[in-house]
């Protein structure tokens, strides 16, 4: 069920050790690098609680083959929490991801504008991230909201869906001239396109 996360002051940076959520550096976290979709900051204790979350959610994983535990907490624009976990199936292509499962009931919901989602897994060497389909489905409904890759002990890492897939493929995109003046692509990218010869690792459009 979703769940709306409780409207809570900022708390002091220092308050709760275990919450070292950053961005690209394991530093210190700090509520005011912590930016929703056009909105105001989260805070702590909002980011805190997406975390509790998605490690519930984390429990109730079906993953009898990979045995690879994954949850999700999604946090929509109006402050609803949808949460998932993963799917799996005999059939393994039929399996669904925790990210995805907590989108798709979002939107089953009517809730297609999302401020973050935190992601929770059992591996504590390294921030879980999400694999290039979930990064994918997340592009779908906007590229400048936050995930929180967190660890067992509550620490997190911050990126937005952009970060995570740079130079992506969205909605809009189906709506664009298919010429490379109207692509939004690095300078070198466009000038590799524009003088490779054909033939030679390159696609004519």
């Amino acid at each position: 069920l979703a769940r709306t996360v409780p409207s809570l002051p900022p708390l002091s940076p220092h308050s709760h050790s275990k919450l070292s959520c950053n961005r690209h550096s394991l530093t210190q976290y700090s509520s005011t690098n912590i930016k929703e979709q056009g909105s105001q900051p989260l805070s702590q204790e909002t980011v805190k609680e997406l975390i509790k979350q998605s490690q519930e959610a984390k429990k109730h994983a079906y993953c009898r083959y990979s045995k690879f535990r994954v949850g999700a907490a999604l946090l929509t624009n109006e402050n609803r929490v949808f949460t998932g976990c993963n799917v799996e199936n005999a059939c393994y292509n039929l399996g669904i991801c925790a990210e995805r499962t907590a989108i798709a009931k979002a939107v089953s919901e009517g809730y297609i504008t999302f401020k973050a989602i935190a992601i929770a897994s059992d591996v504590s060497e390294k921030f879980i991230t999400p694999c290039g389909g979930c990064r994918q489905f997340m592009r779908e409904f906007g590229s400048d909201w936050d995930v929180y890759l967190s660890k067992p002990d509550g620490s997190c890492l911050k990126m937005t869906v952009d970060e995570l897939l740079p130079v992506s493929f969205g909605p809009e995109d189906l709506y664009m001239e298919k010429t490379s003046a109207s692509l939004s692509l690095p300078q070198e990218i466009l000038l590799w396109s524009n003088t490779a010869t054909i033939g030679q690792n390159c696609y004519a459009f």
